[in-house]
C-alpha cells in the first residue's frame, strides 16, 4: 500500500494518497474532488544518514533523509 503524492491540475492542491494495488478507483482531490491529477516523484526514506561521518543514533536526522 504505497503511499503517492499528487498536484491537482484543477485546483493546485498538493496531497498524499493511500493506493491500494489492486484497487481501480483513481484518487481524487481533498479539496475539489477531481481526478485530474499530476503524480509528484517523491524521495524514499532511508536508514543510511546523508553526513556520513555519525552513526543514525548520534544524528539530528535520526538516520533518515
Amino acid at each position: 500500500m504505497p503511499i503517492y503524492e499528487y498536484t491537482c491540475k484543477d485546483c493546485g492542491e498538493d496531497f498524499e494518497a493511500l493506493v491500494f494495488i489492486s484497487s481501480t478507483k483513481k484518487p481524487e482531490c481533498p479539496r475539489c474532488k477531481g481526478t485530474n491529477l499530476n503524480k509528484k516523484i517523491s524521495r524514499i526514506a532511508s536508514g543510511k544518514s546523508e553526513c556520513g561521518s555519525c552513526s543514525s543514533t548520534s544524528c539530528g536526522s535520526g538516520g533518515f533523509t
